[in-house]
């Protein structure tokens, strides 16, 4: 990805969007992931699962595939076809299972049958795009990362934190507005806000703890 673009900040813009991120400091500390893992490995492996799918249909479909396969090893012994019917639920689990058996592979062959926690390596892994990556770096505060899926993109653009018409052009934006303390929980801060608050039809304007330094609420709430 490019350099972040320089975005020019006034005072009153640079503190407005500090308070922003007080504010979510201030109700949740140490946002993590909703995905259930318990190792580098299966945390790599139910992000790439959640591609298109939801944090709780994974959960649904990890829980019993971790209890028989929770390392590279044994997710290769399960074998494609064996992993098909623990994911079967899952949006794309054809194409999810021939990823996660070969990364498997590769993690034994490659790697010791450890996960290797560089986005370079990460990112050569199959089913591993940037986006998996970052959230993996970041879930494990390897490095700061704001990975953009469909919630990150509209609170983004709700709050005046970016403007870009991409999610790589809203990350780069982000990295260069979010302030520094921030970079390793903002990405959970923001997916949980649109997730929970500041959803797509009709955001939760009134419950919302950021409403008064949001540009975008009289769009929702009447005057």
């Amino acid at each position: 990805m490019a350099n972040p673009p320089k975005r020019r900040l006034d005072p009153a813009e640079r503190a407005r969007i500090a308070e922003l991120f007080a504010r979510f400091e201030a109700a949740e500390g140490d946002p993590r992931t909703e995905l259930d893992y318990s190792s580098p490995y299966t945390l790599v492996v139910a992000v790439a699962l959640s591609a298109q799918a939801t944090d709780v249909s994974v959960n649904k479909a990890t829980a019993r595939l971790y209890e028989v396969a929770d390392t590279p090893q044994a997710m290769l012994a399960l074998g494609e076809e064996g992993l098909k019917p623990f994911i079967a639920s899952i949006g794309l689990f054809n194409t999810k299972a021939r990823n996660v058996i070969a990364m498997a592979q590769i993690l034994i062959d490659a790697h010791g049958g450890e996960v290797p926690l560089t986005r370079e390596a990460l990112q050569a892994l199959p089913g591993v795009g940037r986006k998996t990556a970052s959230v993996v770096l970041n879930e494990l505060r390897i490095e700061p990362a704001i990975a953009v899926d469909t919630h990150v993109f509209r609170v983004a653009h709700r709050l005046a934190l970016a403007f870009g018409k991409t999610p790589d052009a809203v990350e780069a934006e982000l990295m260069a507005v979010v302030p520094e303390p921030a970079l390793t929980r903002a990405h959970h801060w923001l997916i949980l806000h649109g997730r929970y608050t500041c959803v797509a039809r009709r955001p939760k304007c009134e419950d919302c703890a950021v409403a008064d330094l949001c540009p975008s609420r009289h769009l929702f709430v009447s005057a």
